[in-house]
């Protein structure tokens, strides 16, 4: 079977900027994602499209494409309490903050007593991006996970 729209593909993948690798999902389970519902990058989505079990393959994402550019206003003051990812916060440190559009991760830019700046671009915004992929499973989506809007892993939902 073929990645489309309304199918469950299980991958892995290996993240590389400039700089080299950035993550990978070998180290834990693999990904699984209903296509045609949001949840990764459109690029990487469409390079996914077509394609079967076993394959591997390599897709390049420039800025535009993955996270795009930095953007130089994009910093915001917080209340240190709305932070969520540590007790004590430092400059450069990843955080989750709780948005009206869900939760969202920042970067720590300053800290003061009660109020942090956070610098809310994406970690990976400004870079060009390389995946190596590998995809280990399509199967058609089940009327559940279709009416649910994502993928269910072994054993069906877990919410």
């Amino acid at each position: 079977m073929q990645i489309a729209k309304d199918t469950v593909v299980q991958f892995h993948y290996t993240l590389f900027d400039a700089d080299g690798q950035v993550e990978t999902s070998r180290d834990h389970e693999p990904v699984l994602y209903l296509h045609g519902q949001p949840g990764l990058l459109e690029g990487l989505v469409e390079a996914m499209e077509g394609h079967k079990a076993g394959d591997s393959f390599t897709v390049e994402l420039p800025v535009d494409k993955a996270y795009g550019p930095v953007r130089p206003d994009a910093t915001q003051k917080v209340q240190v309490k709305h932070l969520q990812g540590a007790r004590k916060w430092k400059p450069g440190m990843l955080a989750i903050v709780q948005t009206e559009q869900g939760p969202r991760q920042v970067t720590v830019v300053k800290v003061g007593l009660s109020q942090a700046v956070v610098d809310t671009n994406h970690p990976l915004a400004g870079r060009d991006l390389k995946f190596d992929v590998e995809i280990l499973s399509v199967r058609a989506a089940t009327e559940e996970e279709l009416a649910h809007g994502h993928a269910h892993g072994e054993g069906g939902h877990q919410h």
